[in-house]
């Protein structure tokens, strides 16, 4: 798991989820097939976060972008380069096999109940510009996606920075930034 990773599990286990990285899925050949990859190994999620209370599944697709032009709504748009790295988001086939499968899966070993609501994420710690932060929006509630932006990223710190000691690098940065006057949230500064 890397660093971005580990922050958004931190933030997620924050909001009541259990979270699982690099979960391996186990498709059968059919599966494999139906999805015009049969030679392909487990399929691999980036994070499967579980809220028992909801009886919610989120798979989250982490990219950081950190130190390049960020994520925009190109990356899911068909044909284009980048929409190969969004496979889920971009393969409706692809995501449907994997989402039945990793339900079957998580219920027949008891991970979770029957019937979970899934939603596909995205955690994406840099967006290209303003009017793209916009759209992305737009397009993932249309979608019924989440996007789990720099600004929940923010939030997600500011909560950690205000609750109360975790021992988690997230949150002890948290608490270092904030008592620095360096963590805020707009114009408020912890």
């Amino acid at each position: 798991m890397d660093a971005f990773e580990s922050l958004v599990v931190t933030l997620l286990e924050r909001e009541g989820f259990w979270v699982r990285s690099s979960f391996k899925v186990e498709l059968t050949g059919a599966e494999k097939r139906r999805i015009n990859r049969p030679s392909s190994p487990r399929w691999e999620l980036d994070l499967v976060a579980y809220r028992g209370s909801t009886n919610e599944i989120r798979i989250i697709e982490c990219k950081s972008y950190l130190f390049s032009r960020g994520v925009s709504t190109r990356a899911f748009t068909a044909g284009e380069r980048f929409a190969t790295r969004f496979k889920l988001f971009n393969d409706t086939a692809l995501y449907h096999v994997v989402r039945t499968r990793l339900v079957r899966q998580l219920v027949a070993s008891g991970a979770c109940r029957p019937r979970p609501r899934v939603s596909l994420g995205l955690a994406a710690g840099r967006i290209t510009s303003s009017p793209e932060r916009l759209a992305l929006h737009r397009l993932f509630r249309r979608k019924r996606w989440l996007l789990l932006d720099d600004d929940w990223l923010r939030a997600g710190l500011v909560g950690a920075a205000r609750g109360g000691y975790e021992n988690d690098v997230a949150s002890v940065v948290a608490k270092l930034l904030a008592k620095g006057g360096l963590l805020q949230v707009g114009d408020e500064p912890l």
